[in-house]
């Protein structure tokens, strides 16, 4: 017999947002520019068999209209209103290449990869290094299942994710940034059962705005660390420096774990506000998911594991 044992930061699914509230409201979210579910191949993205129990945010779900309208994406905008401009980014045709430390590197179509993956649906928590928060039902798998399609070599010790260069991106322009959007995780934080390639949100194909066609979601750490749009994901032996290290790295590090004692050097860390409601609730330690995550630090005491 299995027995689910629920955390302390888990509550009740019958005390969640009833779903058909959060997703009641389609006309006011057709402006957000959802990816309509007509293409079988986008369907299949997003549509999951059930939502997994396991993973329970302890808050009610974010309603969609925010969700998909306030988003940072610096390949569009530095500000949050983007979602009108990152349409022109297409969920299809997609491939994404697998490279470096591999049995055999080679490039993958989303649809491929999706056959082989096993689809399902979870809530989880989101916080931005900005102190904002939400909370997502994501369509996806875990990113252990594509670490195992890829088959790395034992010399791999990182992932590294980059993010689509379209040249209808107009943030791509600005000489300040130093494209591409490269994020990584250690080979153990991948494999971990939290890490998870998203492919839809609320129950649709997930939208240009939010990572579409398929993103990176890390729910324990900021959420610059969960790249979107992923063109390239490669196994290293060698640590990367991600994108907001390279321009800061007195602000930014490798690991960026939630922790609400480490402020940034210019706020504090020790709430968040909640979008919708505007509601600001204290901050938890690796965003309430230390139970999953934890023990993945014990032996890096030394490293600047929070910011």
């Amino acid at each position: 017999m299995h027995i689910l044992r629920r955390r302390g930061w888990e509550l009740s699914e019958r005390l969640a947002t009833p779903e058909a509230l959060v997703l009641g409201r389609r006309t006011a979210l057709a402006g957000a520019g959802s990816v309509a579910l007509a293409a079988p191949a986008l369907a299949q993205a997003a549509a999951a068999p059930e939502r997994n129990p396991k993973y329970v945010a302890g808050r009610d779900i974010t309603p969609e209209k925010y969700a998909t309208t306030y988003n940072n994406y610096y390949e569009f905008s530095e500000g949050k209103n983007l979602w009108e401009a990152a349409q022109v980014l297409k969920p299809r045709p997609w491939t994404i290449s697998l490279e470096g430390e591999l049995k055999q590197p080679r490039t993958i179509g989303i649809d491929d990869l999706l056959k082989q993956v096993q689809l399902e649906e979870r809530v989880y928590r989101h916080r931005c290094v900005e102190a904002w928060a939400m909370t997502v039902p994501w369509t996806g798998f875990p990113l252990s299942q594509l670490v195992k399609i890829a088959e790395p070599l034992g010399s791999a010790k990182y992932v590294v994710f980059e993010t689509a260069q379209d040249p209808k991106m107009p943030g791509l322009q600005s000489p300040f940034y130093p494209w591409p959007y490269i994020e990584g995780l250690a080979i153990d934080e991948a494999a971990n059962e939290l890490a998870f390639i998203s492919t839809g949100m609320y129950g649709k194909p997930l939208p240009p705005q939010d990572g579409g066609p398929i993103r990176l979601t890390v729910p324990w750490k900021y959420g610059f660390k969960s790249g979107k749009a992923l063109a390239k994901i490669s196994f290293t032996e060698k640590r990367p420096v991600n994108f907001w290290q390279a321009i800061q790295p007195s602000e930014y590090g490798f690991w960026a774990n939630v922790n609400p004692a480490v402020a940034h050097p210019r706020w504090s860390q020790a709430q968040e506000r909640l979008l919708g409601s505007n509601e600001m609730v204290p901050t938890q330690i690796y965003n309430g998911y230390g139970e999953f995550v934890a023990s993945l630090y014990s032996d890096r005491k030394n490293e600047k594991l929070f910011m």
